[in-house]
C-alpha cells in the first residue's frame, strides 16, 4: 500500500479517537445526573458544551475523509488490540492498536478538550 500522508494519518487518528471521546463523555454526563451533587448544572453544561466542541470537529474530519475518499472501519476487539482497517483512496491497510494505547490517547484527548485547549491561547 503506498504511504499515507501524515495530514490524512492525522485526520484518520481522530476518526478513531474522537468518537471515544464523546462516549466517555456521555457517560461522565449520565453519572453526574444521577448523582448526588447539590449544583450540577455548572458541570452538565460544562460537559454538553465539550460534546459540542468534539462533535463539530468529529463532523469536520467525517467531511473531509469522505471529499478524499478516505475510510476507517472497526473490525474486531481482542482482550489486548483492536483492528482497523483503513480504506484510503481505493488502497485497504489492516492496523492493530494496542488497547491500553487506545485508553491513554482518549484520556489525552479528554484532558485536552476539557481545559487545556484554554489554556493554549494565554
Amino acid at each position: 500500500m503506498k504511504l499515507i500522508p501524515e495530514k490524512d494519518q492525522e485526520i484518520i487518528e481522530k476518526a478513531i479517537y474522537l468518537p471515544m471521546v464523546i462516549i466517555v463523555l456521555n457517560q461522565d454526563l449520565k453519572i453526574i445526573n444521577n448523582s448526588q451533587i447539590k449544583l450540577k448544572s455548572p458541570y452538565t453544561e460544562w460537559i454538553e458544551n465539550t460534546i459540542i466542541t468534539v462533535q463539530k470537529e468529529l463532523s469536520a474530519v467525517k467531511r473531509y475523509m469522505k471529499q478524499n475518499q478516505i475510510k476507517v472501519e472497526k473490525m474486531k476487539t481482542e482482550e489486548s488490540f483492536t483492528q482497523y482497517v483503513f480504506i484510503y483512496k481505493g488502497y485497504e491497510d489492516i492496523h492493530r492498536y494496542f488497547n491500553p494505547r487506545l485508553r491513554n490517547r482518549t484520556e489525552e484527548l479528554l484532558k485536552y478538550y476539557l481545559y487545556q485547549r484554554y489554556n493554549e491561547n494565554i
